[in-house]
């Protein structure tokens, strides 16, 4: 499993974004998510404990010399992306760091967008809500709209967490965000799953309709994950999970 051990990384080539400089909020050497992905590169969420998360300045800082000599290089990120050791709206100054990223983005690198990827599991806090709107890719992931299969791929920490919840905060945005899928399929702890079926997807574009996303990203598992049981779901059958989706209206992207 890879944990990030910098604050600031990248730039690295994203399959979904392009040229992505990335920022870790979490701290660099424990893995801190309200999700507990069985997917997850970053591997299961890290026994909790005091970690100390890098400051507002810090974050600050770093990122504005990064930026800067980028831009003196010539070489300017497509997208900023908040993503790291877990979930990055889980920083206390999080609102603040957003409207520093964005200010430093206008003043060295305008054509770049600023992006977080988040479970969506926050988003009904005002604050973090308040700072997704702000964002050119707000990007919220909606593994499925089956409890049962939510559950068991997320493990969410939250025990008020369920797909009904999820959908109804996620239409609080009024469609300025982009919904992230993974699909795949295995076994987990004996109980198996699989959210390409016929009964997931449909589930799945029932709560796009509730949700009406500006965009949807769907993709499978590309990397080591913590859970040996995994299967990645072929670019054909992705293919066909796009047609559905972009037959109901949808713009849709896949990662191959």
């Amino acid at each position: 499993m890879i944990l990030f051990d910098q604050i600031i990384f990248g730039p690295i080539h994203s399959r979904r974004l392009g040229l992505s400089l990335g920022v870790n909020l979490l701290p660099i050497d424990a893995k801190i998510c309200s999700f507990n992905c069985i997917y997850c590169e970053c591997g299961f969420n890290t026994t909790m404990r005091e970690f100390p998360f890098p400051t507002r300045k810090q974050v600050y800082e770093i990122l504005k010399t990064k930026l800067q000599q980028m831009a003196a290089a010539g070489e300017i990120p497509d997208v900023i992306t908040f993503a790291g050791n877990g979930e990055p709206t889980l920083h206390p100054e999080f609102e603040g760091i957003i409207d520093d990223t964005i200010d430093l983005r206008n003043r060295f690198c305008p054509s770049a967008k600023v992006s977080v990827l988040s479970n969506s599991t926050r988003i009904h806090k005002p604050h973090i809500f308040s700072a997704l709107k702000k964002v050119d890719n707000n990007i919220l992931k909606f593994d499925s709209a089956i409890d049962r299969t939510m559950k068991l791929i997320d493990q969410p920490v939250g025990k008020h967490i369920n797909v009904a919840w999820l959908v109804e905060q996620l239409k609080r945005f009024k469609g300025k965000m982009i919904i992230q899928t993974m699909f795949l399929r295995g076994e987990y702890q004996g109980e198996k799953f699989d959210n390409t079926t016929e009964e997931e997807v449909d589930a799945w574009l029932k709560a796009l309709a509730e949700i009406r996303p500006q965009q949807v990203m769907i993709y499978s598992i590309d990397r080591d994950t913590p859970v040996r049981d995994l299967q990645k779901v072929t670019v054909e059958e992705l293919d066909m999970i796009a047609t559905k989706a972009i037959e109901k209206g949808f713009n849709v992207s896949v990662a191959k």
